[in-house]
């Protein structure tokens, strides 16, 4: 007679809530957002029972809860390469830079901050006249030193290969003798539950935060992935910025947010 451990067949057997969640962390990986309203619809559970869901696999560091649903868990410590950031999503950055670049206007001294949504900014603007540009980013510079007609400088201090960019103390007295009126402003995550912009090193968030400090108007450049990730250093609270240029990828997860925050954001369509 073949004995039957009943104990080991009921802890084999997934519970109904088990189930739930691990449905819920398979939807995450295949979407920016989820909206509690959706899984209520997708699941046919109770809002209730939603939130708890949520709050469990919270708990379990599964997701990270926001305004009306939750978005998975990828903590940026350090930038991915330059190399693969400069090849991914690109026609979400080219329209994301067009956006950005249509706000500024000739006479300008613009800022503009290291990174690969920057730098499509900046290939727009080397074939504009009238503008004065100043940036800490290598191949930013060197893009824009391809046009004629602008003033160009190019913030010096320690040389990062992370994102090919001048960093540190020296970079960021060298910012604060300008006097800007628009920055083009990189993030490594938004956070819209806190409210706040950030990337990866405290070093990057000072030189940030200077540029911020002697800009007029910030205008963040982030396409949709900055949204489901989150990183060490806070460089400004989204309420203290101008606008937030994004792509379509991100509107679920704007249209959870706040009214106050969503007023600070503009959607580019790509063509």
């Amino acid at each position: 007679m073949i004995e039957i451990d009943h104990q080991r067949l009921r802890d084999s057997v997934h519970t109904p809530a088990q189930e739930r969640q691990a449905k819920i962390a398979e939807l995450l990986r295949e979407e920016q957002f989820l909206a509690i309203n959706t899984l209520t619809e997708r699941l046919q559970i109770s809002i209730a029972t939603a939130r708890r869901d949520l709050d469990e696999l919270e708990q379990a560091g599964v997701l990270r809860r926001t305004h009306g649903g939750a978005v998975s868990v990828n903590q940026v410590g350090q930038d991915t390469t330059y190399a693969s950031r400069a090849i991914s999503r690109q026609a979400e950055k080219a329209a994301i830079a067009a956006v950005a670049a249509s706000m500024i206007a000739e006479g300008d001294a613009v800022f503009l901050d290291a990174g690969t949504t920057a730098l499509e900014v900046a290939k727009i603007l080397s074939g504009r006249k009238g503008l004065t540009l100043i940036s800490n980013g290598l191949d930013i510079v060197a893009e824009l030193s391809r046009g004629e007609g602008n003033s160009i400088y190019s913030v010096g201090g320690e040389f990062t290969d992370t994102n090919r960019s001048y960093r540190g103390p020296l970079a960021e007295s060298f910012i604060r003798q300008f006097n800007a009126d628009k920055l083009i402003l990189n993030a490594s995550s938004i956070d819209l539950d806190r409210g706040t912009i950030c990337t990866s090193t405290p070093m990057n968030a000072s030189v940030q935060k200077a540029m911020i400090e002697v800009s007029s108007r910030v205008i963040v450049v982030a396409d949709h992935s900055k949204f489901t990730k989150s990183s060490l250093s806070v460089t400004a609270k989204i309420e203290d910025v101008g606008v937030i240029i994004t792509d379509v990828g991100t509107r679920s997860i704007i249209d959870a947010a706040p009214e106050k925050l969503r007023r600070k954001f503009v959607i580019a369509n790509q063509s």
